[in-house]
């Protein structure tokens, strides 16, 4: 027995005219793409945090800042960092100069806690013979968990 869909011998209404094209979108591979990109994206957001691991050390007092300015970030090795690129101590203030809008010529200088004292007072000792203020980066006591400025 056969059946075709095409004349159906007068009797009843065409119910369908010629080849009908499908109108629903495929939203399958759409869906799929956004998942990978989802996983994709949880597996790497820890990465972008910082590129630098510098625990600053804990005060009683600390002032919030929401300034933005450059920052100079100095390991517990010593190893100087300008906006977490690797940097030699007497380029600094002349990229400093270079980036340096109009306005306020001020740095934040972010030492880890276990940083001996030398490097730290070379990377002052240049910013203030170039004349640029410094503000150091500190951690309020009470706050456990979370990386103050």
């Amino acid at each position: 027995m056969a059946f075709s869909m095409q004349n159906g011998g007068g009797r009843g209404k065409r119910r369908f005219h010629g080849n009908a094209a499908l109108s629903e979108m495929n939203v399958v591979p759409l869906v799929d793409v956004v998942l990978v990109l989802l996983i994709i994206f949880m597996l790497t957001a820890h990465v972008m945090e910082f590129g630098l691991e510098v625990d600053v050390p804990k005060v009683s007092q600390s002032k919030e800042s929401a300034q933005e300015l450059q920052v100079i970030n100095i390991t517990k090795d010593g190893e100087i960092a300008l906006n977490d690129k690797p940097m030699n101590l007497n380029l600094i203030p002349a990229e400093l100069e270079q980036r340096f809008k109009k306005g306020t010529r001020a740095v934040y200088v972010r030492a880890d806690k276990a940083t001996p004292f030398d490097p730290i007072a070379q990377v002052i000792s240049k910013l203030g013979e170039a004349k640029i203020e410094v503000k150091l980066v500190t951690q309020p006591e009470d706050s456990a968990g979370r990386k103050g400025r």
